[in-house]
């Protein structure tokens, strides 16, 4: 009885010998309980990447064009780790009530990584759903800072919208020279607020002039005449003018300067670069200049050609791919990167810290490197427009400090 009580209390001790031995390898308990106590075996057959977009309803223009770009990139790469990539669909339907449900359908079938959704209100819908669940997630066009800022497992591959703003100061004070502009801003409007302030903020450093911004004019949204706001615009003497506003607002403010004589360089954001754009504004947007996410006229890494050469041979040679497309490319690839650097598919937790990882990945889209909050720092590109068609001017390095 003796024996078996010293023999016991031998095993015991050689038992916390090595929890203690197991333990300094581990900064914290928790460490040490994911390592040894909650590791899950990954015999997966397949790694299930979830696939959460608007497939229907009055989004699914832009759903489908992430989408384009997602399985083009599976395609072209339909394996990690020695298994294939299955992509598990989940139709949100452009509805908040249904993206909940989606949400959790792809959670319940337990995806390694979830990509999407277009539109910042229904990724948000499903951000804590994933978080809960441990499973990171990539937006790709949403670009609302809220998205990843609240949410250590939301990464996005476009920049978040008050960025473009940062890249236009330095390609107003960098590239044209010019150390004084305007700004012409929808007052009720959120994201025109923030692009105004990024700018201001980027001009006024670059410049270390505090006046840098001649003029700030707002307007209200159901304003359709804006003589008087160019007025005060060309009268503060700035030849350079941010147009913070809605597409079709921008338009009609560019006809009436264009009406009135007054001779503006107007700048403005991604939602410029669309053939509707073009087609509507006419004369009337010659030279205007405006930040993107992508330009198929810039090789800007070795992933730019295999994506540019896999659309076109897919889509016809004289297609231009949206960037909607090449975001999507590079959520599915940053996607399968990760879960190839962690070496699991099913450990959620190892997956997002690979991605926080990230650093200068050459993505179709630029080299990507996250930041703290999830978001891309990567290059911007700026392009004009010249006899009615789109022209790429330079590209802004993600030199933002």
């Amino acid at each position: 009885m003796i024996k078996r009580q010293r023999r016991t209390a031998a095993f015991t001790a050689l038992l916390i010998v090595l929890c203690a031995a197991m333990l300094t390898g581990c900064a914290t308990y928790s460490n040490f309980k994911s390592t040894f106590i909650e590791t899950e075996a990954d015999n997966t057959a397949v790694a299930r990447i979830g696939v959460f977009e608007p497939l229907s309803g009055k989004d699914k223009e832009y759903g489908k064009l992430e989408l384009q770009g997602i399985e083009l990139a599976h395609e072209l790469f339909p394996e990690v780790l020695g298994k294939k990539v299955e992509l598990v669909y989940a139709d949100n339907k452009s509805d908040v009530d249904v993206a909940a449900t989606a949400a959790r359908q792809l959670v319940d079938q337990k995806v390694s990584v979830v990509l999407g959704s277009y539109g910042n209100t229904l990724s948000l819908v499903g951000a804590d759903l994933f978080a809960e669940a441990k499973i990171p997630a990539i937006a790709i066009t949403a670009t609302n800072p809220l998205v990843t800022s609240s949410n250590d497992y939301y990464f996005r591959t476009c920049f978040v919208e008050s960025f473009q703003g940062v890249a236009l100061a330095k390609y107003t004070v960098e590239q044209l020279g010019i150390t004084s502009a305007a700004i012409l801003k929808d007052a009720d409007d959120d994201y025109a607020a923030a692009v105004s302030q990024t700018f201001s903020d980027k001009l006024v450093q670059l410049t270390g002039n505090e006046y840098a911004v001649a003029k700030v004019v707002e307007y209200h949204a159901e304003k359709k005449d804006f003589k008087q706001q160019l007025k005060e615009i060309k009268d503060s003497g700035a030849t350079v003018a941010l147009l913070a506003s809605r597409t079709a607002d921008a338009l009609e403010i560019m006809r009436q300067a264009k009406e009135a004589g007054i001779q503006l360089t107007f700048l403005g954001t991604d939602s410029w670069g669309n053939e509707d754009f073009l087609k509507s504004g006419g004369s009337a947007v010659e030279g205007a200049i405006f930040s993107a996410y992508f330009d198929a006229e810039v090789g800007i890494t070795a992933n730019t050609e295999v994506f540019l050469k896999a659309y076109r041979e897919k889509y016809g040679q004289d297609k231009e791919p949206p960037s909607e497309v090449a975001l999507g490319f590079d959520a599915y690839l940053l996607a399968i990167n990760a879960i190839g650097t962690a070496g699991t598919s099913v450990n959620g937790e190892a997956i997002r810290t690979q991605l926080a990882l990230t650093r200068n990945y050459p993505g179709a889209s630029g080299n990507i490197t996250f930041d703290e909050n999830g978001d891309p720092i990567k290059s911007v590109v700026i392009k004009t427009i010249t006899n009615g068609a789109f022209v790429h001017l330079y590209t802004v390095e993600p030199t933002w400090q």
